[in-house]
């Protein structure tokens, strides 16, 4: 079991954790891997699921993942390595690169069902090389010549590949940048033109999309910075504008970025690959590193301490290797490439380890995160998302019209959205519906009900726009990888405060009917109500509610046995209506907040007024906002 040290309540009022605290999660989560090594430690088996990529796959994946968090453990200790790492580390290299080694590791595609062209090795050889940059003095310089020989042989043979065109073009890159900083021969490598290309993907302030697509999420965080901040520090001489162009966007980013963790310590759960949970923390920490945080020292630990604290609390890592999932293990929410190892792609988010004890990130006292005591805005006008944070209740609540991960156009076979893309709302405290659930999809969506009882996705987005509090996009509802004719949906969200107003154009067969749904609150057995055009659902104080203010017939909720990746059950607030026309209009206030259900209260939040497809709010707040649906969205209706 993890042991902690006592709290520091003096030096680290809120969360009370220190370097101490780090360090015993660090060394407890690597102790616990390594009691699964194998002989030479190149390919460590651990329980769990095993991808179609193998068990050596697999077991690569987990060796590469777990050296992100021993690299900086291995840096910081300046040489004190009471556990070992840096030798435990070098003879699985010696091992793994050894073409005679029954540890050898593979170069290429594995398992039953391999990529062709693309091999997942490439992605460890990355992680390989992110931590050799780290631990050069104590790991790679340590080693004999001809170790080094192979190994710089082993990245070259993945440096020079093509991969997917997203965050993987820059999994060759570090790999060559890594070579290129010790000498070795990088010929025939691409890494400045990769990185160029995900640099091309910067929509601003610091974010990128994950490819060309309209991806916005985590990934940010995962790979694209901490690979970015690695790479102009290896390899900054080929461009030192470049390189000074990218630390002003470090910076940039861990400002917003920063506004998306409660104060709890919890991370909004959006996007794919969330087994990877403390990788949050990366940017973070390699801002601090250059010195070009937004934040404060001691808001950067405070900030970094709540999350990793939080997911103890929830039991990740603390009596066995880390698990897929978000709290306890969660496979439904995980992707199909994911395997026993890839959550230790948490290890980046220890980065800050590298630092020295005396580093003022580590030494000063802690201070407040962006969200700890003020209502927090944040609007991310060309990714199509506003973040609000409320200090009252410490949830942070993500409107999504701008990221949906499918690219266009829609083709033919299985539905291209994903659960963790395609909600209009996601949250730092709730989690999509998945598995089972994910198949009616009811929770964060409007969906179009064929006369056969078959509910509409959501699809690839065709437009969106974002300024203020207002973020809107337009989709055509589509279902078995196909859009249904004739149909169309736009839709603008007003944001204040813990409330969302919901405002839907809708066009389509007036056969059809409308369904509305809010968050998914979990819990081992959430309660719940309705009123006549009202609907909540609560557990441990949280609640989540819908209120119908214009074209709503009835509200009832649905229940889940299958549960999210927070909680085993869950219960989604939902609103229904007929529909008589081809076109109409529907607008639900939604909230989510802490506390006893209010519903009079939510209504008294805002005054609505529709006129044919123009939406006028004033909130309670003062705050008030006009969007006409018909014109708002730059979209011509059409899906082709």
């Amino acid at each position: 079991m993890l042991q902690l040290p006592a709290e520091d309540r003096v030096h680290s009022p809120r969360t009370g954790w220190s370097r101490a605290h780090w360090e015993a999660v660090a060394d407890h989560w690597l102790g616990t891997l390594r009691e699964y090594s194998s002989p030479r430690h190149a390919l460590p088996v651990l329980p769990g699921r095993v991808t179609d990529s193998g068990v050596r796959r697999e077991a690569l994946e987990t060796f590469g993942r777990s050296f992100l968090m021993a690299a900086p453990r291995i840096a910081g200790a300046r040489g004190r390595d009471p556990l070992g790492l840096a030798d435990w580390y070098a003879e699985g290299l010696d091992a793994g690169t050894d073409p005679d080694s029954p540890e050898a590791w593979p170069r290429g595609a594995t398992g039953r069902r391999p990529l062709l062209g693309i091999t997942n090795p490439i992605v460890e050889a990355a992680n390989l090389a992110f931590g050799l940059h780290l631990t050069r003095e104590w790991v790679w310089d340590r080693l004999d010549r001809p170790v080094q020989k192979r190994v710089a042989a082993w990245l070259l043979h993945h440096a020079r590949t093509e991969v997917f065109n997203n965050n993987w073009q820059l999994f060759p890159s570090m790999a060559e940048a890594f070579l290129a900083s010790v000498g070795e021969d990088t010929r025939g490598c691409t890494g400045p033109r990769n990185v160029a290309r995900v640099e091309s993907w910067h929509l601003g302030g610091g974010w990128f999309t994950d490819g060309p697509e309209h991806a916005v999420d985590h990934y940010n965080a995962f790979v694209i910075h901490p690979y970015l901040w690695a790479w102009h520090r290896m390899r900054g001489d080929l461009d030192p504008a470049a390189s000074a162009r990218y630390l002003e966007r470090l910076s940039a980013f861990t400002d917003s970025y920063s506004r998306l963790f409660a104060p709890d310590g919890s991370a909004l759960h959006f996007g794919r690959s969330l087994t990877y949970r403390t990788a949050v923390l990366a940017p973070f920490w390699a801002a601090e590193i250059s010195g070009v945080s937004s934040l404060r020292p001691g808001a950067t630990r405070r900030l970094a301490s709540g999350v990793l604290a939080n997911f103890t609390r929830h039991g990740v890592g603390v009596d066995g290797p880390l698990t897929i999932g978000w709290h306890g293990e969660h496979l439904p929410s995980s992707q199909a490439y994911s395997g026993f190892g890839s959550p230790y792609l948490a290890g980046i988010g220890f980065l800050g380890l590298a630092l020295p004890a005396e580093h003022p990130v580590w030494a000063d006292a802690e201070e407040p995160q962006p969200t700890d005591e003020t209502d927090a805005r944040t609007v991310l006008p060309q990714a199509g998302l506003i973040a609000s944070a409320t200090a009252s209740d410490g949830i942070v609540r993500l409107v999504n019209h701008g990221s949906d991960h499918c690219g266009l156009p829609v083709g033919a076979g299985a539905d291209p959205d994903d659960p963790h893309y395609a909600k209009f709302a996601y949250s730092s405290h709730t989690a999509p519906g998945t598995g089972a659930s994910w198949e009616e999809g009811a929770d964060g969506h409007v969906a179009l009900i064929a006369p056969d009882g078959r509910s509409s996705r959501r699809g690839p987005l065709r437009g969106w726009f974002t300024e203020g509090p207002v973020a809107a996009s337009a989709h055509v509802p589509q279902r078995d990888g196909k859009a249904w004719p004739g149909t169309s949906v736009v839709t603008a969200s007003i944001v204040d405060g813990p409330f969302e107003l919901r405002c839907h154009l809708v066009t389509g067969p007036a056969d059809h009917a409308l369904r509305e749904g809010g968050h998914a609150v979990s819990g081992t057995g959430p309660d719940a109500g309705t009123e006549t055009t009202a609907a909540w659902a609560a557990s441990g104080g949280l609640v989540a509610g819908v209120v119908g203010v214009h074209g709503w017939d009835r509200a009832e909720t649905l229940d889940y046995a299958d549960g999210t990746a927070i909680g085993p059950r869950a219960t989604v607030p939902i609103l229904r209506a007929e529909r008589s026309a081809a076109s109409s209009v529907h607008v639900a206030l939604h909230v989510l907040t802490r506390g006893e259900p209010d519903v009079t209260a939510w209504r008294e939040a805002v005054s609505v007024e529709v006129d044919g497809t123009v939406v006028t709010a004033v909130w309670r707040s003062g705050a008030t906002a006009r969007v006409d649906l018909a014109t708002f969205v730059p979209w011509d209706g059409h899906p082709g």
